[in-house]
């Protein structure tokens, strides 16, 4: 499975905002740094919790797996999946088609889990399934706790890039924040 985020929700000035004020910086000339630091948090926040933050178009790759086991379910990677919108064959050249609604199943579950299963892939080997994943619709739609963890963060690899603290786990400040919505998966 490889997953892209088709359509990102840009950040509102008043993430950029906060992240400033909490480091204490008044100038706009470390902006563009501070932006994709509070991208990377947010990034670690969902490879933490397993829920991305934000919601986000994206797209994920799978194999039809018709030849293996015709009409089984998939289950998408990203969650909390909001809606699946369509389910494209993918060929090895990388035209795409809609696939026909009889060809194929979506389903969400309360959790946030989203399915489908291909019962004829009209002989493509994959699939591009888009779909809208994430908790909140914005970031001044997160839960405290989850912004607040991004802020320190990122606050934390701002620091770090001057003391030259290479450690990649987040402080546990940030994963006691994070951990009442970290989301664990039996492989």
């Amino acid at each position: 499975m490889k997953r892209a985020i088709i359509a990102p929700v840009p950040l509102p000035a008043s993430a950029l905002a906060e992240l400033k004020q909490w480091l204490g910086i008044n100038t706009t000339r470390e902006d563009a740094l501070l932006t994709a630091l509070l991208h990377a948090a947010l990034d670690i926040c969902e490879s933490y919790t397993g829920l991305r933050p934000i919601e986000a178009y994206c797209e994920e790759i799978w194999p039809t797996r018709t030849e293996t086991a015709p009409g089984q379910w998939q289950t998408l990677s990203t969650r909390p999946v909001q809606r699946i919108a369509s389910i494209e064959t993918v060929s090895p050249d990388g035209v795409r088609a809609l696939l026909p609604s009889d060809s194929c199943a979506m389903e969400l579950d309360a959790d946030g889990t989203g399915r489908f299963r291909i019962m004829d892939a009209h002989g493509a080997r994959r699939v591009a399934v888009h779909f809208t994943a994430g908790m909140a619709p914005g970031w001044n739609a997160l839960p405290d706790a989850l912004r607040q963890g991004v802020l320190r963060l990122a606050a934390h690899h701002h620091r770090a890039r001057d003391t030259g603290d290479g450690t990649p786990a987040p402080p546990m400040a940030v994963t006691a924040l994070w951990h009442p919505w970290r989301r664990m998966r039996l492989i």
